[in-house]
């Protein structure tokens, strides 16, 4: 694209492509701090459900509904984002959901009772719906198209390193502090970045249409998404289709989604854009991020857990072994932005995910033995890949979509890149017990008390006491079993990483963020 094109006219609807703020630096701290602390609140309370379900006098069952109900309203907001853009302007619905979010923030710090935190989790959790696809659009418009990329690589920068940050704060915080300023640490934030955004952006010109409530779609869409975050939440829970409840929540799911899919495919106005599939790299950006992000998602829930569970680690040393993974992406965005622009996108996904696939394979050889060195430091290999793969792969997303449909692609992508994650959440863990029971079977099945010798061996594990013996012997197969089951998953992740390498060559340049929009309106 040529440097002295003229700018292109603002389209209907569309992101004002003109209009630049009186600090784009400042207007860029906004937007980002709103996101970061969006992202942020997505972990932040996973460490902390102990001392919530202790202070409010809940069980730990029920201090689970702090994460599932925020997750369950997020995934219904997030394809609504379009719609609600459309109808309020892009700008006012930033400021509002940011306000509106310091406001539930406020009222979960302020708490009395688990079903209050609950519901201020869920209020939450839907009006954190459209801050990130939101944020996208509005960095994307205020940026000059050579520097869109540096944007972009700034909010991949956020949603890498907030969901690390989250447990480490959280667990720091709830242990120093209390539990409610995992919360109300968000209220001086979200008054920051509302008041410096809007004001940055209070001249943005922007058309206001009034599209007509699709209120079966938006009935469908609640109930079918609503019911579907369900079964993947209490799934491994509830033992899956064993459960009336998951089976009942199943078939709910199908049908209202069946119903919302047929509805807003032949719908003249519908709340949820399907039709943005028929861009060529959006489904090819979209399909690569979903599975790479499911992949992803597995690998940040597994190793916590593993280090945890198996490898003795307190919750802030878990942390602090996954962290290093946020380190280079920091380092490494601003480069990326900058420079990555004279690449193909799809050579930067591709080098991404070959490092990511290699981290997996690394982990899949890990034993009972490793120390924190080796954890953190395939962790910060696993970096390279993560600073080049978000930017890129949501770049080749946005470039065939026109003005308007940006921040309808961005919310549509986020939900599905959520909703895949939450199937990898369940998945994941349920592949991993069930890989974890075959290994303990095999590894038992040649283990008798009729077999020579093994009595006097599990005594002397037990220094005389073989009852105590054999509960050691127990447990360190048990904790082999699990390794092992470990290394399996990681074993396939390796394989599924380069596998998305395919994905992204069904992608046609040109990519930069937003070429839709210059094309359509001869920006070229």
């Amino acid at each position: 694209m040529s440097a002295q094109a003229p700018a292109a006219p603002a389209m209907p609807g569309a992101p004002a492509a003109g209009f630049a703020p009186p600090s784009v630096a400042l207007c860029t701290i906004g937007l980002a701090m709103a996101s970061f602390m969006q992202v942020l609140d997505t972990t932040i309370a996973n460490v902390s459900l102990p001392a919530i379900s202790g202070n409010l006098g809940a069980s730990s069952q029920q201090a689970t509904w702090v994460i599932t109900s925020f997750a369950v309203s997020t995934a219904i907001a997030l394809p609504l984002t379009g719609w609600l853009s459309r109808r309020f302007g892009e700008t006012r619905l930033f400021v509002w959901a940011t306000l509106a979010f310091t406001v539930a923030s406020l009222l979960c710090g302020l708490a009395q009772s688990m079903g209050m935190l609950v519901v201020s989790r869920a209020l939450q959790g839907f009006v954190a719906g459209p801050m990130y696809p939101i944020t996208q659009s509005l960095l994307v418009s205020i940026y000059p198209r050579e520097k869109r990329g540096q944007a972009l690589a700034l909010l991949a920068m956020v949603t890498v390193v907030a969901p690390i940050a989250g447990p480490i704060l959280g667990g720091w915080i709830t242990d120093n502090y209390s539990w409610e300023w995992i919360f109300l640490i968000n209220v001086p934030l979200g008054v920051f970045a509302a008041l410096v955004v809007g004001s940055q952006l209070k001249g943005r010109p922007e058309q206001i249409e009034k599209p007509k409530m699709d209120y079966v779609g938006l009935v469908t869409l609640v109930i079918g998404v609503g019911a579907l975050q369900l079964v993947l939440d209490l799934g491994n829970d509830e033992d899956w289709f064993s459960s009336a409840k998951i089976v009942v929540l199943s078939c709910v799911s199908v049908v209202a989604l069946a119903v919302f899919l047929i509805w807003e495919l032949t719908d003249k106005d519908p709340i949820v854009d399907l039709r943005l599939f028929r861009h060529r790299n959006f489904r090819a950006g979209t399909l690569a991020l979903v599975v790479a992000y499911a992949a992803f998602f597995s690998v940040a829930l597994l190793i916590p857990l593993w280090l945890q569970r198996d490898m003795g680690y307190t919750a802030i040393w878990a942390g602090l072994a996954t962290a290093p993974i946020g380190i280079l992406p920091v380092i490494l965005t601003p480069f990326v932005g900058k420079y990555a622009g004279r690449y193909d996108m799809r050579m930067l996904a591709s080098i991404a995910f070959v490092f990511l696939s290699l981290t997996s394979f690394l982990r899949s050889g890990f034993n009972l033995q490793v120390d924190f060195q080796h954890v953190a430091g395939v962790q910060l290999l696993m970096g390279v890949g993560v600073a080049l793969f978000f930017m890129p792969v949501l770049q080749i997303l946005l470039s065939d979509l026109d003005g308007r449909e940006i921040a309808a692609g961005s919310g549509l992508a986020t939900f599905l890149r959520t909703l895949g994650g939450s199937f990898a959440a369940s998945l994941t863990t349920w592949l991993w017990a069930h890989r974890t029971q075959e290994h303990h079977a095999h590894l038992t099945e040649h283990i008798s008390a009729y077999t020579p010798g093994m009595q006097d061996q599990v005594a002397a594990m037990g220094q005389g006491d073989l009852q105590h013996g054999a509960a050691l012997l127990n447990t360190m197969i048990n904790h082999q079993a699990s390794q092992m089951g470990f290394n399996d998953i990681f074993y396939l992740l390796g394989w599924v990483f380069l596998a998305i390498i395919a994905f992204l060559w069904l992608a046609r340049p040109p990519f930069g963020a937003g070429a839709g929009s210059a094309a359509s309106a001869g920006g070229h």
